[in-house]
Parts: structure tokens; C-alpha cells; sequence
């Protein structure tokens, strides 16, 4: 159902852009649905998308649905993927995305990792066949919510390169932890290993805004505050040498472990024409209770009451949290550029 009671404010345009939870949700979803992608991969994509508006990551919120969109109107991605576990040990698994969007394969990597660390202590899932995945932190975030350690890895199309290279070779490699606390919220510390996620150059080229020097160069390797000249070249690594080697780090455990294709090998995101990326992801959980029974509760206690003593220690993860609060119960405000992308491709459907 592509959400009936939007479509007169499509048609007659949005008068605000300041959208509830649910008006975000049914946007996005409608928006994937328009361009053939399935109900439960629409629905599931377009929860992942509107929570990181409430986040306030609007480069990994609805910013995103006239790109996947447009990779599905060209075949990047299979509209109703088939999403299954081909590998299963005691410990570990290896889920295949089915050349689909990510987000149902790492729904179902988290709970099954969670579910492996609940049996053997460790959980180990490698996705492959993957797409775009979103906010990193989401994942391990719903695994710390569960009580466990989480780390998650991916790797995403070249766009940094090598220590000593001019060409793009791995991607910006995100990477994010999350720990349990005890009460409240976990902490959760969420990455690209590039200067600035590229999401950004998106949202700025977008925009027709202009971006700080060091975040990205052209693809002559000369430093640009131009997004478009930099989402066509290459991201600063984060750290220099140091976020190239972490990347390399992630590159090989993803690619190794999932079998997916390496960042060289998958055609841009930020290209509506090209390859299915088939990247890969991992998942690693851990059972917080390896040193006894409330031993890591406790040096999470200690730690976090050492932090607050330091006045103006701000916890990773802890923004995105009272965004979110913030945002579920005010709205939140979003581009009208945005807006008027995903409400071009519906009208597109709906006329055509």
C-alpha cells in the first residue's frame, strides 16, 4: 500500500518540512515503493532511514531513498531479495543479502549474532551480497540494548586510497562499537575511517553548498571544497596514513570472512548506473559475562563515574540519543531539496 493519506500532500507539495516519526516513515517507505522495491524491504529500509533523521545523521536519512531508488529502477539491487543463512557453526554464520538493500540481512545478522553470543559467548556474522547499510551504530546499538558487546565492520566502494596511492581502493569503511551500561542508554561509538562520512558531500551537494577544505580531493588528487568534485575523486582518510591502514584492516576481515566483492570492485553509490556493489558487513557479539558475573557492569560503572567527574566529557553516542527523544516528540525538519527528490520519483510512479 503506498500510504494512501500521503498522497494528496505529495501532489499539493508538503507545506512544512517538519515531519513527524511516522510522516518520515510513510515518505521513505512510499518513496522505495514507488520504485518497485518490495513492502517488507521499503518498510524495513525506511524505519533504518527515519531513525537516523531523529538522530540527527540526515546524510544516512531520507536523503538516501532517491538513491536507492534509483538503484533499484536500474538494477543495482534485486526488489524482493531473498535473504537467508547460508553458512551456520556453533559460533559463527555467513548471511547472504541476496543483492537486495542491506537492512534486512543485518537485522537478521544482529539477532542472530545476539543469539550465537547467548549460547557460545561469541556471535560472529559475515553478510555478504550486501548494498548501502546505513548508521553503522543502529546495529550494535540493538545488541548493547540486549546486554552485549558488539562491533560491527563494512566495507563500501572505493573512495580512499592506499598509503603512498593516487587511486581509490578501499572504501570509507565504517566501523562501530557499542557497550552496555547497566541503565540507560549504551555507549556507542559509530565511524567512517574517512575525515567526514561521505554522506556529507551528499547532503551538501544537495544543498549547493560548498564544503571545508580537507574532506575531500578531485579525482586529479587535488584538494576541493566542491562536493560533486568530490564524490567524484577521493576522501581524506581519517588520521593520514593510520585511517588507511584501519581501513585495510576492515577491508580484509569483510571481505575475507563474507566473500563479498572488494571496494575496488563496487561501481559508486552516489552512481544510479552501474554493478550490484555485493559488499559485505560483519557482526561481532560478545556475552559481557566472560570475567564472572557482573565484573563488566561494574568497570562500566567505575569508568562512567570517572568520565563524569571530568566536567564537559561528552559520552560518544550520548547526542544522537537525546536527538532522538527530542525528535520523537517535536518532529524533525528536513530538507525541502530532499523532500521534493523523493516526491518527484513518487509523482513519476503514480503518472507514469
Amino acid at each position: 500500500m503506498f500510504y494512501a493519506g500521503l498522497r494528496s500532500r505529495v501532489f499539493n507539495k508538503i507545506a512544512t518540512m517538519h515531519l513527524a516519526y511516522s510522516e518520515l516513515l510513510a515518505l521513505a517507505e512510499t518513496g522505495l515503493r514507488s520504485a518497485g522495491i518490495s513492502a517488507k524491504t521499503a518498510h524495513q529500509t525506511a524505519q533504518f532511514l527515519a531513525l537516523a533523521e531523529l538522530d540527527g545523521l540526515a546524510s544516512h536519512g531520507l536523503s538516501r531513498v532517491s538513491q536507492y531508488a534509483a538503484h533499484a529502477k536500474n538494477g543495482r539491487v534485486e526488489l524482493a531479495p531473498k535473504v537467508k543463512v547460508k553458512t551456520f557453526k556453533s559460533s559463527a554464520a555467513l548471511v547472504d543479502a541476496g543483492d537486495g538493500l542491506a537492512f534486512p540481512a543485518l537485522r537478521l545478522a544482529t539477532d542472530l549474532s545476539v543469539n550465537l553470543a547467548s549460547k557460545s559467548g561469541v556471535g560472529l556474522v559475515a553478510v555478504t551480497n550486501s548494498h548501502h547499510f546505513g548508521v553503522a551504530g543502529h546495529y550494535v546499538e540493538a545488541a548493547a540494548r540486549a546486554g552485549y558487546i558488539s562491533l560491527l565492520f563494512g566495507n563500501t566502494p572505493a573512495a580512499m586510497p592506499m598509503v603512498g596511492g593516487s587511486k581509490a581502493i578501499f572504501g570509507t569503511n565504517p566501523l562501530a562499537a557499542a557497550f552496555p551500561t547497566g541503565r540507560g542508554n549504551p555507549l556507542v561509538v559509530d565511524m567512517s575511517l574517512s575525515a567526514v562520512a561521505r554522506g556529507k558531500l551528499l547532503i551538501a551537494a544537495k544543498k549547493g553548498e560548498s564544503i571545508p577544505e580537507g574532506w575531500a580531493l578531485t579525482a586529479e588528487g587535488e584538494p576541493t571544497t566542491d562536493p560533486q568534485q568530490g564524490l567524484k575523486g577521493l576522501m581524506v582518510p581519517m588520521g593520514g596514513d593510520k585511517g588507511a591502514l584501519l581501513a585495510l584492516i576492515i577491508e580484509l576481515l569483510v571481505v575475507g570472512l563474507s566473500g563479498s566483492q572488494f571496494s575496488y570492485e563496487a561501481d559508486s553509490f552516489f552512481d544510479a548506473k552501474g554493478n550490484r556493489p555485493r559488499i559485505g558487513q560483519l557482526i561481532l557479539t560478545i556475552d559481557a559475562g566472560l570475567a564472572g558475573p557482573g565484573i563488566f557492569a561494574s568497570k562500566m560503572h567505575n569508568f562512567l563515574q570517572t568520565l563524569a567527574a571530568d566536567a564537559g566529557t561528552r559520552l560518544p553516542g550520548q547526542r544522537r540519543f537525546h536527538q532522538r527523544e527530542s525528535g520523537l516528540k517535536q518532529g524533525i525538519t528536513i530538507s525541502d531539496v530532499v523532500v521534493e527528490e523523493i516526491q518527484a520519483g513518487i509523482r513519476q510512479s503514480w503518472t507514469g
